[in-house]
């Protein structure tokens, strides 16, 4: 069997340090008898150093297009935009799956270059569940921001920039000092977590719990609460409100505007974590507001009259690299199987499965671009 290649490249978005590879999971794959190409980047939470240690070879960064055409490119975030098309196969988020805004025209560059997707958020085991996923990790850091803005509205101020912490403890002490230099400890603040029982909602209801909040002010909600279907009211008397569902069809509104202003001032809601990120989803059930936030504007305000409260939204589609270094080993190692078995990718059913679906995305893709 002729020796599986596979090559590292650097992340081209803002603030984004995460890695699908770490040098933990980069040795396991060359003691299998991978190959490993590895991008340069100061950005990057791992020194190239750390790669290089373990046999990677390091690569100029952002030189993947001059890989031969049968090497696998794998990244996390989504490629810059561009019309120029993609002749590899690349593993990655695409984001282009469910019709997010330009979905067809990323489709389309693999179709004009005879590349191929596998997309990391499609990659499931032989029950449909994902094989790997940063959802804790985004709920933990999505819930630490949403303290971090309550504690910045509550001062008057609006949240400035966010930086990565060091570990998940740099992250709860600071998010607790934080809260107390305005005079609000944890307690009496009041959350709700819509999602509670999955991976993302676990890490927002960890992180309450971790910075102080009260078990009784901490509400979880999942598929039972919200059978009922919205706007609830229950989101309005809350301070901060948390949305980690995993959206795939069209269900009705948790929160809108004339719920907001019909509240007028006895709504007690300030900050809303919208870690789901759907802003472009024609199903977004959170349709008050339409901008994704980032980490050095990481809120954006409702617009409402100004006699109402404030009320601000946090919509950073990668809040886990908050963490970078955990979350990055967490969720390569849990990609690590799959991996393994990328030189098996035409018969190992992680992957057969995620080409079918590619294959089925991108025939609508064309269509959509009239490229037939």
């Amino acid at each position: 069997m002729s020796t599986q290649r596979l090559w590292l490249r650097c992340e081209k978005k803002e603030f984004e340090r995460r890695s699908a590879l770490t040098p933990t999971t980069a040795k396991t794959l060359i003691d299998a008898g991978f190959q490993i190409s590895v991008e340069r980047d100061e950005q990057r939470i791992f020194d190239d150093a750390e790669f290089e240690a373990v046999g990677c070879t390091l690569v100029d960064n952002n030189s993947w297009p001059t890989a031969l055409t049968d090497v696998p490119i794998i990244g996390l975030k989504e490629l810059p935009v561009s019309e120029e098309p993609l002749p590899h196969t690349h593993i990655q988020f695409a984001h282009c799956y469910k019709r997010q805004a330009g979905w067809s025209s990323v489709l389309a560059r693999f179709y004009k270059g005879g590349g191929t997707l596998y997309d990391l958020e499609f990659l499931t085991d032989a029950t449909g569940r994902r094989v790997a996923a940063f959802g804790y990790h985004a709920g933990f850091a999505g819930a630490a921001a949403g303290a971090l803005a309550l504690a910045s509205q509550r001062s008057g101020e609006k949240l400035g920039r966010l930086e990565p912490y060091e570990n998940e403890i740099a992250m709860i002490e600071g998010v607790k000092k934080t809260l107390a230099t305005v005079g609000s400890n944890a307690k009496g603040v009041k959350a709700l977590v819509i999602g509670a029982l999955g991976r993302c909602g676990r890490g927002a209801v960890d992180l309450f719990r971790k910075v102080g909040l009260a078990e009784d002010d901490i509400l979880k909600w999942d598929m039972a609460e919200t059978a009922k279907g919205g706007p609830f009211q229950e989101i309005l008397d809350v301070d901060i409100f948390v949305n980690c569902i995993y959206l795939s069809s069209s269900i009705p509104p948790f929160l809108d505007h004339d719920q907001i202003i019909a509240a007028g001032q006895d709504r007690r809601l300030s900050v809303v974590v919208d870690v789901s990120c759907d802003t472009t989803n024609p199903f977004n059930p959170i349709p008050i507001y339409s901008i994704n936030t980032t980490f050095s504007e990481p809120t954006v305000p409702v617009a409402l009259r100004r006699d109402l409260p404030s009320l601000s939204v946090i919509s950073i589609d990668h809040l886990p690299t908050l963490l970078p270094r955990e979350a990055s080993e967490q969720f390569s190692h849990d990609l690590l199987p799959s991996l393994l078995e990328l030189p098996r990718r035409k018969t190992a059913k992680v992957w057969t499965d995620a080409e079918k679906l590619f294959h089925e995305k991108q025939k609508e893709a064309v269509d959509a671009e009239g490229l037939r």
